[in-house]
This record gives structure tokens, C-alpha cells and sequence, in this order.
């Protein structure tokens, strides 16, 4: 495993990273199974999130024991300064610790929402105060909009940036460069596209040539995962063959295609909005027709389901069209 200082923070974390989305998925003996292994694979900085249902709590049992090995992430979407501080509170609760390594204001989508946790009253006043106490160590942000980025990057508030990176998302590279240069480190979620690209390995290597990435955060729910994703990190280069056959899968790929957020839930209707496109994932690009249709026909809640309320599309932070997306898969389907 190598290992990056992650900017100012003087934390030396491991470039590949834990991210804690798909983890809310699984069983707790099974958790506990892969936070070791991924101790002891070298990974040691822990992404979670207020928002990813029970991840936070899940995380924090398998943390029992390992706390001085392990640097702890955290988020929340709350912009104001009550409810961060009622937000870190569960936080520490969920986690079993008593102090956050990284605290980060998630998600943020709008210059009002940006504003209004950075202006009085809001969270970022919240964050000063517990960072003062030692309860914060250190204060990040995260946002899938340039533009948010850009006005992070115009303060001294932050110590880190977190922002999606990949072979098929590389808008972030200047920002992360000016980052670098300022001393802030660098988060990169959706490294393997929210699971569009599915050679783990290649997919990681990729962005970890960049020499401005800190980290990298793939979410992982398997032991074979963990594996795989840590054995990014090895220092061994992509050959030339490797490197144009990951290039080809995202042009392939194209911009319009789920990430895996899960944002968009809850659907009114009930459907699984992500599991859906990974269904037609399956059958459109991985050969894995048979296997998909199989699986897709047991859902009782299938695409065609939609009654194109478009609230999903008000939450996603890609602007994707869902609606549409879902009549692709229910005619890939029929």
C-alpha cells in the first residue's frame, strides 16, 4: 500500500481509501470480516456518511479495538449550526469515538446552500467551534459542482475536497491541481464511476497517476473487493494495453449513466431507481444478458412502474434524466 499526507491535515493516508455507501448492504459479522481486512491490506482512512443510513453505526462497531490504526471521515447535508452540531453528535455515536478525524459538509449543490452554511448561523460555525474542542479534527467539503469547488478553493476554510474522479469524470483535475498547490487534500469518490467500470484494479490505477489525488474512496462490500481495490495501490504501473482498454470502456460509457448515489431515493412508487440501471447495465454491456433478465423479471417493482413525478430528477446530483432512463430499461426488458 502507498501512502499520501492528505494536505494539511498531516494525516499519512493510504491512496486507496474506504468508501462507505454499499457497506448499509450488508451484515454486521460480514462488515466486521472486511473493515479487517482492509486493515490489514494497509487501507486506513474511512469515508462514512449521515446520510448512508445504518453505515455509520455498522462502521463504528467494526472500529472497536482498531481506533488508533484507522483515520475516521465523516458528513452531513445539514447547513446550520444547531443541526451540525446535533448531526456530530450522532455521528460520535454511531462511530464509538469520541473525536471525528474529518468532518465534511456533504452534497453541497447550490451557491445558497453553500452561503448559508458558511455564513452565520450555519454549519460551518458549528464545525469551527467543535474543531476548537477537538471533537473535529479537521473541517472537508463535498460536491458534485465545479463551481461549489471553486468558491471552496477561494477560502482558507477547508483542509480537504472531495469530488467525483475517474477515467470517465476528469473535470476535477484542474481543481485538484490549484488543491494541491494549496496544501488541501484531495478525496476522490466514484473512482470506478459508482460501479459502471468493472475492473477495480485499472479503474483505480488510472486516477492514481495523478499525482494531485490523495485518495481514492471506492465503496466496497466483499472481502474480494477489498482485495482488489487495495491491490491498486501497489506502486505497479498501468502497461500502455491496460491503459487504452480503460480509456475505450468510458468513451464507451459515455456521461449519461447512474453513479449509484442513491440520492434519488426514495422513489413514491417504490421502485430500486439504481438497481434498475444496473440491471440494464448488466444486460447491455456486460454479456450478462440471461443473468439479467433472470434477475430483473423477480423484481416486483419494475421500471415501467414510473409514473414520471421527476422527483428523483429534482435530488440527482448529475441532472440525469431519469425518467427517460427508466423507459430505456423497461424496453431493454420487454
Amino acid at each position: 500500500m502507498q501512502y499520501n499526507l492528505l494536505g494539511k491535515t498531516g494525516m499519512n493516508v493510504s491512496r486507496i481509501g474506504f468508501g462507505g455507501i454499499p457497506i448499509q448492504h450488508v451484515g454486521e459479522d460480514e462488515v466486521n470480516k472486511i473493515i479487517s481486512k482492509c486493515i490489514e491490506t494497509g487501507i486506513n482512512f474511512f469515508d462514512t456518511a449521515r446520510g448512508y443510513t445504518v453505515s455509520e453505526e455498522l462502521l463504528g462497531k467494526a472500529f472497536q479495538g482498531k481506533r488508533e490504526k484507522i483515520y475516521i471521515a465523516t458528513k452531513t447535508m445539514v447547513r446550520d449550526r444547531d443541526g451540525m452540531m446535533s448531526e456530530v453528535e450522532i455521528s460520535l455515536k454511531n462511530l464509538k469515538t469520541d473525536y471525528i478525524d474529518l468532518y465534511q459538509l456533504h452534497n453541497v449543490g447550490s451557491s445558497e446552500e453553500y452561503d448559508k452554511a458558511m455564513n452565520k448561523g450555519g454549519a460551518y460555525e458549528a464545525l469551527l467551534k467543535l474543531q476548537s474542542e477537538g471533537v473535529v479534527k479537521h473541517i472537508g467539503i463535498t460536491s458534485h459542482k465545479i463551481p461549489i469547488m471553486e468558491k471552496a478553493l477561494e477560502t482558507d476554510a477547508f483542509a480537504t475536497i472531495q469530488f467525483p474522479f475517474s477515467v470517465v469524470e476528469r473535470q476535477v483535475e484542474e481543481l485538484f491541481k490549484k488543491a494541491y498547490e494549496k496544501n488541501m487534500g484531495t478525496i476522490a469518490m466514484k473512482p470506478m464511476a459508482g460501479g459502471a467500470l468493472r475492473d477495480g484494479r485499472e479503474a483505480l490505477k488510472y486516477i492514481l497517476e495523478n499525482k494531485h489525488l490523495s485518495v481514492a474512496i471506492p465503496g466496497m462490500d466483499s472481502l474480494a473487493q477489498v482485495l482488489e481495490n487495495s491491490g491498486a495501490a501497489d506502486g505497479i504501473p498501468l502497461t500502455n494495453e491496460e491503459r487504452e482498454a480503460i480509456v475505450k470502456v468510458a468513451k464507451e460509457l459515455g456521461n449519461t449513466f447512474c453513479r449509484r448515489c442513491g440520492y434519488c431515493m426514495p422513489c413514491p412508487e417504490g421502485i430500486d431507481i439504481p438497481t434498475m440501471f444496473i440491471m440494464e447495465g448488466y444486460y447491455t454491456r456486460y454479456d450478462l444478458k440471461d443473468w439479467a433478465e433472470t434477475r430483473y423479471k423477480n423484481f416486483n417493482i419494475k421500471a415501467d412502474a414510473c409514473k414520471k413525478c421527476g422527483i428523483c430528477e429534482s435530488k440527482c446530483p448529475y441532472e440525469l434524466p431519469i425518467r427517460d432512463m427508466l423507459v430505456k430499461v423497461t424496453d431493454v426488458f420487454k
